[in-house]
């Protein structure tokens, strides 16, 4: 059959293509009323009118910037979960410490985390696996009420199956064992390892894609944070997840370096409404979890600032931005990834020219390609001006940790690239304890110690194929 001389198979093929630009100019317009950044918009306007059929169902996997709490049908908690969120936060206010006027950075991160900074706590840094996982699993099996388990990454090897134990011995005993993890992140995880932790009377849960039919559209978000709290008394968040290669078992990538932290007093119950948050939003249910947090004899001030794609800006991106801006002798961070956005390269660049000692400590070993690639692209925008970049070569480096001047430190979960930035939801502490302080800077200053300081030969020096290899990577920093 023909209509003005062109066949029908061609008809349907030309209205496929006028309804797919329709619908690609309709995404085009969401594009430009939600996506952050401009970069990103140009990148999604292009591709939607250009390619339509390709870009949309990508749009909808990975375009979003704003993570969707808003779902119908699970609110009918959200009162309890608002009179604990009230309670805890009036219990924290009366240890809140007064932030002095001419602290931006402190005032600023209070302010995007909504938590405040307290006193009555006790930190105490857990450097590498072994140290870690001995005092998580000395927590565990201490504890008698609940266990609180949020981690990214958790596999099914030999750490794994000694964590799942350990959740399982307490589950039986009668504590009650919250588990959740990222579905992105522990894809891996086979359906027997929840079946078992669930066989014991282990609550679990993904934080994932698919908790509800819409939020399979929400894949480009992950829950990164590392989290476990006993009996609400003893509180651990830091780099490590639960895997083999976290105690420097993998020959791939050797001894591996990470930094966690262990926490006492006033923080343990910003911890909790962190994971009660988390929970919710995965299982619908908010725990019965214990409030009443004694203040420790070390009296140390730290605060508990989460981060995320629900926040109503990017809270990651600014507190980074911040500290940059108001470190005055020095700013240290060691990261395993270096793919800043324009505003964080641009206030790291300000601080070195003003004279700021910026040091960012990398791994030279390689965990995701795209991400190491990437990181070479900066060196010509970094190094003349003033930023020291350092490669980690005693194994491979995956701490997350800051340092600014001889004022304030922080362990956390959150990196320096897009991902913390604006998709994954991260947690991080804040210290102003001098003792503490104190404590980060002998670590890094050791770590710099196994670091051999880059040059930007490195990456003009390299052969043409890798440096466009480390270009074309870097058009991939939004989702990697």
């Amino acid at each position: 059959m023909e209509l003005y001389g062109i066949e029908a198979e061609t008809w349907v093929g030309i209205s496929l293509l006028v309804a797919f630009e329709i619908v690609g100019i309709l995404h085009v317009l969401h594009a430009l009323m939600n996506v952050r950044t401009s970069q990103g918009t140009i990148a999604w306007v292009i591709s939607l009118v250009a390619m339509p059929f390709l870009a949309i169902p990508l749009y909808w996997l990975l375009g979003r910037t704003r993570f969707s709490v808003n779902v119908g049908g699970r609110r009918k908690n959200d009162e309890r979960l608002a009179e604990l969120a009230e309670s805890m936060h009036q219990g924290l206010l009366k240890l809140e410490v007064e932030i002095p006027e001419d602290d931006a950075f402190e005032r600023a991160a209070r302010m995007l985390g909504g938590l405040p900074f307290t006193r009555g706590n006790h930190l105490e840094l857990l450097i590498d696996g072994d140290e870690t996982f001995e005092r998580i699993f000395t927590a565990i099996r201490d504890s008698k009420s609940y266990i609180l388990v949020n981690f990214f990454i958790v596999k099914n090897d030999t750490l794994g199956m000694s964590f799942q134990q350990a959740l399982i011995d307490r589950a039986r005993a009668g504590v009650k064992v919250y588990f959740l993890f990222d579905e992105i992140g522990s894809h891996k995880l086979p359906r027997r390892f929840l079946k078992e932790l669930k066989d014991a009377g282990v609550q679990c849960h993904s934080f994932g894609i698919n908790r509800f039919w819409w939020s399979r559209f929400q894949v480009n978000f992950r829950n990164h944070r590392k989290v476990v709290v006993s009996d609400g008394k003893i509180a651990f968040i830091g780099g490590l997840n639960v895997g083999d290669e976290y105690l420097g078992r993998d020959r791939k990538f050797g001894p591996w370096r990470d930094t966690h932290l262990a926490m006492r007093g006033p923080v343990v119950e910003a911890v909790q409404l962190v994971f009660l948050q988390d929970w919710y939003w995965a299982a619908n249910h908010v725990p019965d979890l214990h409030w009443a947090n004694q203040a420790e004899p070390e009296d140390q001030i730290a605060a508990i600032i989460p981060t995320g794609p629900a926040d109503p800006g990017d809270s990651w991106q600014l507190i980074v931005a911040e500290a940059a801006n108001s470190s005055r002798r020095r700013l240290w961070i060691a990261s395993p990834y270096f793919v800043p956005d324009e505003g964080v390269l641009t206030a790291l660049q300000t601080a070195a020219i003003r004279g700021v000692d910026v040091r960012i400590l990398l791994p030279e070993r390689a965990d995701h390609l795209l991400v190491w690639l990437s990181a070479f692209s900066y060196y010509e925008q970094s190094i003349p001006f003033g930023i020291r970049l350092f490669r980690y070569h005693r194994g491979f480096l995956h701490q997350k940790v800051m340092l600014i001047d001889d004022r304030l430190a922080a362990v956390g979960t959150a990196n320096l690239d897009n991902r913390s930035f604006r998709l994954n939801f991260e947690i991080t502490a804040f210290s102003t304890d001098g003792k503490f302080v104190g404590e980060v800077a002998a670590m890094l200053e050791q770590d710099f110690a196994y670091a051999k300081e880059a040059k930007v030969e490195d990456f003009t020096n390299r052969a043409f194929l890798f440096r466009a290899a480390c270009r074309a990577a870097r058009l991939f920093a939004p989702i990697q």
